[in-house]
């Protein structure tokens, strides 16, 4: 079992973003928008982020989303979503990782850079369920550890 760093745990009980893979990402963003949800100016063409209390909430397109995770977009590799846990540095992406596996999750994306700016890595929960454990740059932690995406 690899050590935390620092002797502290590097996973802690929240969650940033929930991430999630849509078929038409145009389709959803209307409906997102028909409920009177407001899109963050962080959004971009690909993916868009709406605050959503103390969690991020986003949608990005199916199939990009299991190719970012690397895993097949159909069948029983991806259930369409991801969860993502937000940390400080690409060093605690990559402890992050260790940690998850050690407590019995599998590896399932090492920890590497993102096509985006950022660094993330992926790994499976003992029921498969997609933790994306990522280091953005563009959305830096609150004082609180939290992402807080711009209005």
């Amino acid at each position: 079992m690899a050590a935390p760093l620092h002797g502290t745990r590097t996973i802690k009980q929240a969650i940033s973003f929930i991430t999630l893979g849509v078929r038409d990402l145009a389709r959803s963003r209307a409906f997102y928008a028909a409920l009177g949800w407001r899109e963050s100016s962080g959004s971009q063409p690909a993916v868009a982020f709406f605050q959503a209390g103390s969690v991020a909430f986003a949608l990005f397109a199916r199939e990009s989303l299991a190719e970012d995770a690397n895993v097949p977009s159909s069948g029983s590799g991806f259930a369409g979503f991801t969860l993502a846990h937000n940390v400080a540095s690409e060093e605690a992406v990559v402890a992050t990782l260790r940690e998850a596996v050690a407590a019995g999750g599998r590896l399932v994306r090492e920890g590497e850079k993102a096509p985006w700016g950022g660094f993330r890595g992926y790994f499976a929960d003992p029921d498969g369920f997609l933790w994306e454990v990522c280091f953005n740059p563009f959305f830096p932690l609150d004082e609180d550890g939290f992402v807080r995406l711009p209005a």
